[in-house]
């Protein structure tokens, strides 16, 4: 097994390469050009399930910064290739989607370096990242030995299920090819998602004939049905160790105040640390709910995995950590890498630097101030991990 020191040395090496100083030219001077991609992409919503419009404007994007093979894949995705275009493949990805409804006003503000609107954070840092490592790695003459993927992907957020990356290693053509992938997520510098959390997504629903308030009282009414069923949910246990909870995120219902309700439903969010306790937790869910009259249906499902410690694509990032003097920060959690993790695919999802807040509120922000270092981080990462050709 590798070294340390071997990882080292290779990354020094690296860096001492005249192509990867000039890319790390182009990410220095073009920041204004990637900040005026991000209030761009911004202003062009993207809701579960409404991706299409934000999807596009990459296919635009990725055609103009010179990527070969630019398409919308089945499920969505927008997509580019680097490289030879046949052998194994890099992924490196950004989810297009916001958590916002369709509707939902995305124009984004400038207040000094701040930048505020739906997305601003999650995820417009990544997206932006995504074309900036392209459009570096295009400017420096950089042709990897290996075909590396950018994909603009969709279905990251709630309902989406990771559909994007789902189809991308099940069902769609680089199904197989895949031999590492590396997801761009929001801000920040140090810290790494090498653990997926799993999740259990339900929709409970109760539902009755309906009626008048007063004329048709004694008719069940789904509401209170519903209510007493998510009461139940208080006697499911949830250990501490390994981590699990469950949240109510939303209740609907009724249309108007003296009208009994034909259905109302709930959205429930079943997470662990662990899959065998994820399982075993919607077993007891299943059981507390079995005597209540509401439909339980599950619509979504996050596996939970954690990438080994000494993959080869860890140690690349911990050696690059060391040369940039950044402390590498594991954490745990839900994103676009869950799925090549579950699947024994190494993976990561890195932030791509500057500083952020009010993540899924309207009042989201991003500065990108100083997010040079974590866009070099991201490269060096990147172009250290492809494998050789094949």
């Amino acid at each position: 097994m590798a070294t340390a020191a071997h990882y080292q040395f290779r990354i020094t090496r690296l860096v001492s390469t005249l192509p990867v100083h000039r890319a790390f030219h182009w990410l220095h001077l073009h920041q204004p050009q990637m900040r005026m991609w991000l209030l761009e992409l911004l202003a062009i919503p993207a809701p579960p399930f409404g991706e299409a419009a934000r999807a596009q404007w990459f296919v635009e994007r990725f055609t103009a910064i010179g990527l070969t093979n630019v398409h919308l894949d089945d499920a969505g995705n927008a997509l580019g290739e680097l490289g030879p275009g046949d052998g194994p493949v890099t992924l490196l990805s950004a989810h297009l989607d916001t958590v916002f409804p369709a509707g939902t006003l995305t124009v984004p503000t400038e207040e000094g370096s701040v930048i505020r609107g739906p997305g601003a954070c999650d995820n417009g840092p990544g997206l932006t990242a995504l074309l900036g490592i392209a459009a570096a790695l295009r400017y420096a003459n950089i042709t990897p030995p290996t075909t590396i993927l950018f994909a603009a992907n969709v279905g990251e957020e709630g309902e989406g299920n990771l559909r994007g990356m789902r189809h991308l290693f099940s069902t769609g053509p680089y199904t197989g090819r895949i031999r590492t992938a590396i997801a761009l997520e929001g801000s920040g510098t140090g810290a790494v998602v090498t653990s997926g959390l799993g999740s259990l997504r339900f929709r409970l629903t109760a539902s009755g004939p309906g009626g008048h308030s007063w004329t048709d009282a004694g008719t069940p009414n789904p509401i209170l049905h519903l209510a007493r069923a998510l009461t139940a949910l208080s006697s499911v246990p949830l250990p501490d160790a390994p981590r699990t909870t469950l949240n109510v995120g939303r209740i609907e219902g009724g249309t108007s105040i003296n009208s009994i309700p034909e259905s109302a439903s709930a959205l429930l969010d079943l997470r662990s640390t662990d899959p065998t306790q994820l399982r075993t937790t919607e077993t007891h869910l299943r059981a507390v709910l079995a005597p209540h009259p509401v439909v339980v249906e599950l619509i979504g499902d996050r596996p939970a995995a954690t990438l080994p410690n000494d993959v080869p694509l860890l140690q690349v990032l911990r050696a690059v950590d060391r040369h940039l003097g950044l402390r590498t920060e594991p954490r745990i959690g839900s994103t676009d890498a869950n799925i090549p993790l579950s699947l024994g695919i190494p993976a990561i999802a890195i932030g791509t630097g500057g500083t952020g807040g009010g993540i899924h509120t309207l009042a989201e922000w991003y500065d990108p101030t100083g997010r040079e270092l974590a866009l070099r981080r991201v490269l060096l990462t990147l172009l250290d991990s492809l494998p050789d050709s094949e």
